[in-house]
């Protein structure tokens, strides 16, 4: 699949198959995400692949609501960052950073014909969400990433006429 395919075509997915992705195909996808754009090659990103005893732990930690949105996908992978607080502006693009490489993991996804879906959950940054996912201090978690089969297609949402979006400043 060309690349302009992949982001034309990969949709976000909340129902999957019940089979975990396999830990060579995980470790192929997140080592894809070490290839994003950083400033200064400060490779600020991190990735913590959830496994049984994290997955309970976070659902204690975000309550019953939650707790059944982390049971959609055989496979959760958590995405945060390291970061640069006395420097605002290093911390910006390593924000920034993080978020490119969660995308370059969710296109090799899309790409191998995996499902994914990207959540910010807020109470990964709380004290039980980080204890949870082992977050520890200087990093700041920026997502959930779900993965599996797909169970269904998913349809092509409207987007922003480009007309809306884009400016050519003289």
């Amino acid at each position: 699949m060309d690349v302009e395919t992949a982001i034309r075509t990969r949709r976000t997915h909340k129902a999957y198959g019940a089979e975990p992705v396999d830990r060579e195909t995980l470790t192929e996808l997140l080592d894809l995400g070490r290839w994003a754009p950083n400033h200064h090659l400060t490779n600020p990103w991190r990735f913590r692949v959830l496994g049984p005893n994290a997955r309970d732990a976070l659902k204690e930690a975000v309550g019953p609501e939650g707790a059944t949105k982390l049971d959609r996908a055989p496979t959760l992978v958590a995405v945060s960052y390291v970061r640069t607080p006395d420097d605002p502006g290093a911390d910006e693009e390593d924000l920034l950073a993080a978020g490119c490489a969660a995308y370059a993991v969710l296109l090799g996804a899309h790409a191998r014909g995996l499902a994914a879906y990207w959540r910010t959950i807020g109470a990964l940054n709380e004290p039980a969400g980080r204890a949870a996912i082992g977050l520890p201090e200087g990093e700041h978690c920026i997502g959930l990433l779900h993965f599996g089969t797909p169970r269904q297609e998913q349809r092509v949402p409207d987007r922003a006429p480009l007309a809306d979006v884009l400016r050519f400043l003289d």
